[in-house]
């Protein structure tokens, strides 16, 4: 007897059901040390349309360099104001935005420390599993990281934020889903 296989399923566009409540834009409270910054951009297609219906997930260290996380052991400050979590939904235009801090570097896997970054997980419809990526801040050095090593030269400006002119503190990274020569770089897991 075969059972046969059953269809994929994607990850979206039926996000918001159930998912509402750990929604969290404001990483930051008056109690987080670090330089505060706002991250906003746009989700957009191969055709670069809008996706209306995505969801952003962030996770980062604190200022210091550490996760707010139990595996994490390193002997660094921690912040119970800061979680370095957030999620969003994306607007009828494909936009998000978040409320944080640049966050300290981290170690590779080598021992070497990374370029500050923000890790970035990508729901929408049409994909059968998150996309994985990451954030650089300008004007920081990315010559050493062990991960933006691994990109081709030509690819790396789709994962380094950009700053918006005329508004302190506020950097602008938009993501490219689908294909193209525009397509954000994405890594496997």
């Amino acid at each position: 007897m075969s059972t046969g296989y059953t269809p994929s399923q994607t990850v979206g566009p039926y996000l918001h059901i159930g998912l509402d409540w750990l929604n969290t834009t404001e990483l930051v409270t008056s109690d987080s040390a670090g330089e505060r910054c706002i991250i906003q951009g746009q989700l957009r297609d191969a055709d670069g349309l809008p996706i209306p219906d995505g969801m952003l997930e962030i996770w980062q260290a604190n200022s210091h360099g550490k996760y707010a996380h139990p595996l994490d052991n390193r002997d660094l400050p921690i912040e119970k104001s800061f979680t370095g979590f957030g999620r969003t939904p994306t607007d009828a235009n494909g936009r998000f935005r978040f409320s944080t801090i640049k966050p300290g570097r981290v170690p590779a896997a080598n021992g070497t420390l990374q370029a500050p970054h923000i890790l970035v997980a990508i729901f929408a419809r049409g994909l059968i599993k998150q996309l994985v990526t990451r954030i650089y801040f300008p004007g920081d050095d990315h010559a050493a990281d062990q991960v933006m090593l691994q990109v081709p030269v030509e690819r790396r400006a789709t994962l380094i934020a950009n700053v918006v002119e005329g508004q302190s503190g506020v950097l602008e990274w938009n993501v490219a889903i689908g294909g193209g020569v525009h397509e954000t770089v994405f890594f496997e897991l």
